[in-house]
């Protein structure tokens, strides 16, 4: 990618997103050292992503017809605000349950003030043509630093503790907050879109615009039901299918299991950029769908500690790779007077279903156990994805 600006957003993604998961990673391994609760890891899937379900294509029609930059600058204060928050609770020994919540939630509702706007800045620096490219490399970021997250916040926490590592961890979105003061805006073509935000309004109207669209149509659905049944909720439970899998110290064993699914996503955005053959179709982004979930079933259930790591690690390149052909498709094929509001349709169903993905991973995982929860998901999931791609075929064919 040439363009210079689209270079100087990619390096502050790099960094907020490696802070994003910095916290991740010391917040969750703290707060389940301290309360061994399956039910805490379901509450933070709910309280991440739940925000998305709520607020997405609001903040899309905000992205409409405002300045995306300065949206995404009140995320960005906004996670500077719940790693400060982390930092003291840690620091004075006073975290309760609900301290906990409240910071997740804070966290949350900053996530989606960010990835909506910041998906129409990369229209807005990139155009049409460059979009695909745009979008994979952003997601080759965001998996970058949930690869490099945890080595650094691991080095962190060695020379800083998890207190002292957590504060100084809001640094790395400074980047991203400042640049957005010098960021470029949009074409001034399209830089006021004077739709009103109406609520729930907004998401019934961009349903129904998108409805005779086979596309936007498809990859919505593939979004919302990948997202509802799994989405990224087996994260949360990682620590404790690190322990299960007993191999050496369990927070050695957290951290390259969830290096393993980064790395196969950065692998998969190294090799979609650089080959470029993979044509980007419903179909295909429905079948690399359906082989994400058997790596996930067979994850669920292995028990030996080197097999898990090669199947997040397939699982991280399926991801990545089927996440990023279906966003672009609904970039591109979006009405230009309302991307704002269609790619937020696509963001509640891609990132706001994973809020229930607490329920089907990590709260059931409290009642059967997070092996047998994860790997009927992903049974189940894998069923309504060969309907759906079955029901793509007879649209292409008719």
């Amino acid at each position: 990618m040439k363009s210079v600006p689209y270079r100087l957003q990619f390096i502050a993604y790099v960094l907020a997103m490696m802070a994003d998961n910095i916290e991740h990673v010391i917040s969750y391994w703290v707060v389940f050292q301290k309360f061994h609760s399956p039910t805490l890891g379901g509450f933070a899937v709910l309280s991440h992503w739940l925000p998305f379900l709520l607020f997405s294509v609001a903040v899309g029609g905000l992205a409409d017809r405002f300045d995306p930059r300065r949206i995404i600058q009140c995320g960005m204060l906004l996670f500077i605000i719940a790693s400060a928050g982390w930092g003291f609770f840690f620091i004075t020994d006073t975290i309760e349950m609900w301290h906990a919540m409240l910071l997740l939630v804070i966290h949350g509702c900053a996530g989606v003030l960010w990835q909506t706007p910041n998906q129409l800045l990369l229209y807005d620096l990139v155009g049409p043509a460059d979009l695909p490219s745009a979008v994979r490399l952003n997601a080759m970021a965001r998996y970058l630093g949930i690869l490099v997250g945890p080595a650094v916040g691991g080095v962190i926490m060695l020379t800083l503790g998890t207190s002292h590592g957590i504060i100084f961890n809001t640094l790395f979105y400074l980047p991203m907050l400042l640049w957005l003061f010098w960021a470029p805006v949009r074409d001034s073509s399209v830089a006021v879109r004077r739709f009103a935000v109406r609520g729930i309004a907004d998401i019934m109207l961009t349903i129904r615009a998108i409805g005779t669209q086979p596309v936007l149509t498809a990859m919505t659905w593939l979004a919302g039901l990948t997202s509802f049944m799994i989405g990224n909720a087996y994260h949360a439970q990682m620590p404790g299918f690190a322990g299960d899998l007993g191999h050496g110290d369990p927070g050695v064993s957290y951290s390259v299991l969830l290096a393993a699914d980064a790395a196969g996503a950065l692998l998969a955005g190294i090799a979609l950029e650089s080959w470029g053959r993979l044509k980007g179709t419903p179909r295909t982004a429905i079948t690399l769908a359906m082989l994400w979930s058997v790596a996930l079933l067979g994850f669920a259930v292995v028990r030996i500690y080197p097999v898990a790591i090669v199947l997040l690690f397939f699982a991280g390149f399926f991801e990545l790779s089927f996440n990023t052909m279906a966003q672009a498709l609904v970039q591109l094929n979006a009405p230009s007077d309302i991307r704002g509001r269609v790619v937020g349709l696509y963001n509640m169903a891609g990132l706001g279903m994973r809020a229930f993905s607490g329920i089907t991973v990590g709260l059931s995982g409290a009642a059967i156990g997070i092996h047998w929860s994860l790997g009927l998901t992903a049974a189940v999931l894998l069923a309504l994805l060969c309907l759906l791609y079955q029901r793509a075929t007879r649209k292409k064919a008719g």
